[in-house]
């Protein structure tokens, strides 16, 4: 990756030997590697047996849990925030563990149209709740640096699942918890 990111600066136009140029291709070799993380993490081992029983069938939802991911587009960064609700049948997902199925995800190059139902349907299989909602929100830098320079604006997706997707009452409680309406 190194001698890419090299000779990508030299395709831009670029010394790479110049000062403060001679370690970059290094340093963004260890920043994709960092940030395309998600490819080396698994799954189940993410999740590490969190698994609690129930109490009770009460709505959990985590909210703002940061995103940083990258467009597979162009590469250039999304960031964001994102809602996890789910009403669980058996069993409950120690809460961290829902941050880090997000960042597994979000870790990869992608739209945040698949981010949200990848998110929604691990959970799915994984926990078999009742159901889930995920939604989230996000600025795309694709969008804001370049083609239409639009500054402000934000991108919502959604991905309801269970009593989520056919119980209107139990959408509507989720979105206005998250206050998303």
């Amino acid at each position: 990756m190194e001698k890419l990111f090299k000779q990508l600066l030299v395709e831009i136009g670029e010394d790479p030997e110049r000062e403060g140029l001679r370690n970059t291709p290094n340093r963004m070799a260890e920043s994709y590697k960092f940030l395309t993380r998600g490819y080396q993490e698994d799954v189940d081992e993410v999740l590490n047996g969190a698994f609690f029983t129930a109490e009770d069938n009460h709505m959990i939802i985590v909210k703002d849990i940061e995103i940083y991911s990258l467009c597979e587009h162009h590469m250039l960064p999304f960031i964001g925030k994102c809602h996890i609700g789910y009403i669980p049948k058996k069993q409950v997902l120690g809460v961290s563990k829902l941050a880090r199925v997000v960042d597994m995800f979000a870790r990869r190059m992608q739209i945040q149209e698949r981010l949200t139902e990848q998110i929604a349907h691990i959970i799915m299989d994984k926990l078999d709740p009742v159901g889930v909602g995920v939604v989230i929100e996000a600025q795309h830098l694709c969008m804001m640096m370049r083609g239409v320079e639009k500054q402000n604006s934000k991108m919502i997706t959604s991905a309801m699942h269970g009593s989520f997707r056919k119980d209107m009452a139990t959408r509507t409680e989720f979105l206005r918890l998250i206050g998303a309406g």
